[in-house]
């Protein structure tokens, strides 16, 4: 199996599905009181994708 980009592995595929399930997690109402609770999860996420 060759790999010509990093985007094709199924790996970074799910990562990158569930760092937007996180970013449509903390965005909802119940976070937005609390933003280091929110930016929490994201701020490394943004870092590794």
């Amino acid at each position: 199996m060759k790999i010509g980009r990093f985007e094709d592995l199924d790996i970074w595929k799910a990562a990158l599905n569930i760092t937007r399930d996180i970013y449509d997690l903390t965005s909802q109402p119940k976070f937005n009181k609390d933003f280091a609770l929110r930016e929490q999860p994201s701020f490394p996420l943004a870092l590794i994708l």
